[in-house]
């Protein structure tokens, strides 16, 4: 019996083995993934890995002894290079092809590259695995000028470790405010605040046109105005593209990403997708500017996927309806995101307390609440969204409106 076989051995691709021996599947599982590593947690490498807060065993989903013990076999540094959907096998890097029942495609995504002159120096860095961030922890005890490419999430969690440090850091942003994809624009503006207290340089509406030095090591990095900012260290966090090529040249169905159903089954029945690379169909999406169908990269997206797969796998389907949530810790501040914005959705500030949430709403309905320092209201927010509760404007506004009777009411 072949059984499942997972490419990919991040978080959702172990998520979905793990859950699928929970719910009892029997048949063999094959874990392939192309890092050393056993499988581990990745957001935590550009806040408290790098902070020095948590250590490469703090990192890891599980012991070595769990795949044992779930005859879970583990193929490390290990990559897939082919899929013969016809044989139902699996071309790999190393060693004979792997036979599959049931193929699982959970191969994330990778970070974009920076197209300018220069950007393959020494000193310039991205932040994507747990061997990039040992070689950014590295470099950081010798820099003294950090320059950031990028003011997201990556960007500015980097660049809070480093301000906390003492160092100077200036992060370069193209669109005129921070996280300008992610969060409404009272949000950008209060955590512009944050970095600049903190002593962060931000450059808004800034294009990077080269980097520069001596001897094939970065020195300078040079904008699109012809500034030029001396630079030690070098960190891109320009977003990322996910790794649907294998997909792809199997003649399955892709869209930057691939493209699933709301079962998570891809265009082939064999073969199923989930994680950072799959774009599926979510109501929370419903009026959005790119439709229904959305790709989404957030560890709860992962895990509640990998979770969905194995109970369709074990005889239990179910369309998937989680409501997306993500979270980013920049220094001492914790900004948690409910739901899914768009660009045009209004925004009702609330403040209670300590921190803020902004609520968005989309057509008068509520679609994502973005929390800061307000755990409470996040959760609140979660479930509000996810039994679509109607909530005025004018409720989230008022600092007395009883957001957790309304929302397990």
């Amino acid at each position: 019996m072949s059984g499942l076989v997972v490419i990919g051995a991040g978080q959702a691709g172990f998520q979905a083995a793990a859950s699928l021996r929970e719910a009892g599947y029997s048949a063999p599982i094959t874990l392939i993934g192309d890092e050393a590593a056993l499988p581990y947690q990745r957001p935590p490498l550009s806040k408290a890995y790098l902070a020095g807060k948590t250590d490469a065993r703090g990192l890891l989903l599980r012991p070595e002894s769990f795949f044992a013990e779930h005859r879970i076999a583990h193929r490390r540094g290990v990559s897939a290079v082919a899929i013969d959907r016809a044989a139902g096998r699996v071309a790999v890097s190393e060693g004979e092809g792997i036979a599959y029942d049931h193929l699982l495609l959970a191969t994330g995504t990778r970070n974009r590259a920076l197209p300018v002159p220069g950007a393959d120096r020494a000193g310039v860095h991205q932040l994507r695995s747990l061997e990039d961030a040992d070689r950014l922890k590295a470099a950081i005890e010798d820099a003294r000028r950090i320059v950031v490419v990028g003011a997201g999430f990556i960007g500015l969690e980097f660049a809070a470790v480093c301000a906390g440090r003492g160092l100077s850091v200036t992060v370069i942003e193209a669109a005129g405010r921070v996280m300008a994809r992610a969060v409404s624009p009272e949000t950008s503006e209060a955590f512009r605040a944050i970095h600049a207290e903190a002593g962060v340089t931000l450059l808004f509406g800034a294009g990077v046109s080269a980097i520069e030095g001596p001897e094939g090591r970065v020195a300078a990095v040079t904008l699109a105005d012809g500034t030029s900012l001396p630079a030690d260290l070098v960190l891109v966090g320009i977003g990322v593209v996910p790794n649907h090529e294998l997909a792809e040249a199997a003649g399955l169905a892709v869209r930057d990403g691939i493209a699933v159903d709301a079962f998570l089954a891809t265009s082939d029945p064999a073969i199923s997708a989930i994680g950072d690379c799959v774009r599926f169909p979510t109501r929370f999406a419903h009026g959005l500017p790119g439709g229904d169908r959305v790709r989404i990269e957030s560890v709860q997206n992962a895990v509640d996927q990998g979770r969905c797969l194995a109970a369709r796998l074990t005889g239990r389907p179910a369309a998937y309806d989680a409501v997306p949530w993500f979270w980013s810790d920049q220094g001492p501040h914790k900004l948690q995101i409910a739901g899914l914005a768009g660009p045009g959705d209004a925004s009702v500030v609330r403040r209670t307390g300590p921190g803020f949430s902004v609520f968005r709403f989309r057509n008068g309905r509520l679609s994502a609440v973005e929390s800061v320092d307000r755990p409470a209201d996040h959760m609140a927010a979660r479930r509000l969204i996810a039994a679509s509760r109607p909530l005025t404007p004018e409720q989230a506004a008022d600092p007395g409106f009883d957001l957790k009777a309304l929302a397990t009411g």
